[in-house]
Order: C-alpha cells, then structure tokens, then sequence
C-alpha cells in the first residue's frame, strides 16, 4: 500500500514546483521531503523525479501519480470533514491570514474571541495581501483570509472560493499640515494634479485603485514613493513629504503634523472573508467566519 504522507509530499512538488516549497509548505525540511519522494520512488518501483540543472522536474509517471493523490488527498480531506461536522464542535487547526492594516485593526478583537470560545481549535495567524491570500486559500494553505478590493479595482476568485462581505472602509487623503489644501473641506482628483504620492507599491490593490481612480478623473499620479506600511507613510507626511490615500482601518493615529482630508467621490475600500467551498461544512469555518462578522463594529479605525 502507498503511504499516505508520500503522496502528499509528490502532491505538493508537483503543485509548488519544487522541494524546497513543498517543504516549506508542509512544514518539513526539503531533507525530508526529498527522503519521502526517493521512498515513494522505492515503494512503486518507478523513476519520479530527473534532475535538471539545480532544480527537479517530475516524470510522466510521477504526474499521473500526483494526479492520482489529489483525488485520494480529496477524499482524506472530505473524511475529515465529515467527523468534524459530526462532533460538532470547532476543532483542530485553522489557519486565519489577513492583509497587514486588517491584521492589525480587525483580527486581534476577533482572535481574542475565537481562542477563548473554542479551546479545542488551534489557530495559526499569517500576514498576507489580498492576492497572494486569494492563492493560498485556493491551494488549501489557508483555510479563512480576510481580503480586500476597491470598486474600480474587484478582486477577482477562482471557483470553488466563497465570500462574505464583512464591512466597507472609507479612505481619506493625507497631506502634511503645511500643505496647500490642509485646509480644505475635502478634495476632488483634480485638486492633486502634479502631487507626489505616498502609495503602496506596485501589484497591490491599493497602488491598482489609485492609479485607476485618478486615470478616471483624468489625472496622471506621480506615485514617487513606494511604500507598504502606512506608519511609515504617516512618518513621511509628518515630515512635509508627499500625499497619500489611507483607509482607516488600522490605520492608527493620525499625527498632528498632518491634515485628514475627505475625497470626493468618497472612496471606500470592501472586506471581505474568503475560504474554500468545500469547507464550508467545518464547524472552525462557521465559527471562524461568524466571530470575524461580529468583530467589525469594534474595529479599531484610531
């Protein structure tokens, strides 16, 4: 009989590509999952893995293999299911990933909660954006994210991933208080022309909204800093350098030295959590999902 923990090693190469993601995956050394491969290779009697350069490349034999384990790590997982839909109880381990300001200003009142509430679940935390969550929690990796898009800018989901929409989160243009519109009521696009913007970099959603949203209006953004933390950027425009658009969860606080301005059309960025389908049976999903939904009014938008 071929060994389970085997074929989840082949899997996961023939997913990730290569030993060392697999390994970092499954949470071996490549060590070990090489060892599991050269077994497997022993076990069926059958050549799986050449070496080409550096790297590795799996056999035609090897792919109808791992093909063959993803439908029998399908079924393991759907046994699994179905005894944790039986007890009825949220146990086991749940991976809870989120975007860095939805990491800092939602999931500590809501981690509070689902620990103290579900003694039997072992929750693990991963900080990730929005896309590479979307991945992720498509591969199987993590089982809830907490993702975000912009109206302008919607992120897209791959079938088989389902959604709840948890809250919407108004963004406000930042400027230092010296600033020629501190003063302002609010501010349209065409207020910014020729403004050096603080943003994050490129391939996040945010840096894909503004460029979108001042294109509209028929501005071209001069993104001159690229910069991910927002307390950095608050650093930045504390010292008279650029403009920025921030969301307001976890944002933290505002200094002094700089002026709050709303944005008209007043955008809002969506929240949304994300998990796999098939899941949706798992007790730890429903509570997970349900104690993040019940955690948005106390988000921390300081």
């Amino acid at each position: 009989m071929i060994d389970l923990g085997r074929l989840r090693a082949l899997h996961a190469v023939s997913l990730y590509g290569s030993v060392n993601r697999a390994a970092e995956v499954l949470g071996f050394t490549p060590s070990a999952v090489s060892q599991q491969l050269a077994k497997l290779e022993r076990e069926t009697r059958t050549v799986l893995i050449e070496r080409r350069g550096r790297g590795i490349v799996l056999t035609d034999a090897a792919e109808q293999l791992a093909a063959t384990a993803a439908r029998v790590l399908e079924l393991v997982e759907d046994a699994e299911l179905t005894l944790e839909e039986q007890r009825g109880a949220a146990i086991g381990t749940l991976v809870l990933a989120a975007f860095p300001t939805a990491a800092r200003g939602l999931l500590p009142g809501a981690l509070s909660r689902l620990i103290s509430e579900n003694p039997g679940l072992d929750v693990q935390v991963a900080e990730i954006d929005p896309f590479e969550a979307v991945a992720a929690v498509n591969r199987g990796e993590i089982h809830v994210a907490v993702v975000h898009d912009w109206h302008n800018t919607p992120l897209a989901l791959p079938e088989g991933v389902s959604r709840v929409k948890l809250g919407s989160d108004p963004a406000d243009v930042l400027v230092p208080a010296t600033h020629r519109l501190a003063g302002k009521e609010f501010v349209r696009a065409e207020d910014l022309v020729g403004e050096r913007w603080i943003c994050q970099p490129p391939g996040s959603i945010c840096h894909e909204w503004l460029i979108r949203t001042m294109r509209r209006a028929g501005v071209e953004p001069d993104v001159a800093y690229s910069v991910a933390e927002y307390q950095t950027q608050l650093a930045m425009l504390a010292r008279g350098i650029g403009i920025g658009l921030l969301p307001r969860l976890g944002r933290g606080p505002v200094p002094p030295e700089v002026a709050v301005l709303p944005l008209q059309p007043a955008p809002s960025r969506r929240l949304y959590a994300i998990w796999r389908t098939t899941t949706s049976r798992r007790p730890a999903i429903a509570v997970t999902l349900a104690t993040l939904k019940s955690a948005w009014p106390n988000r921390d938008t300081a």
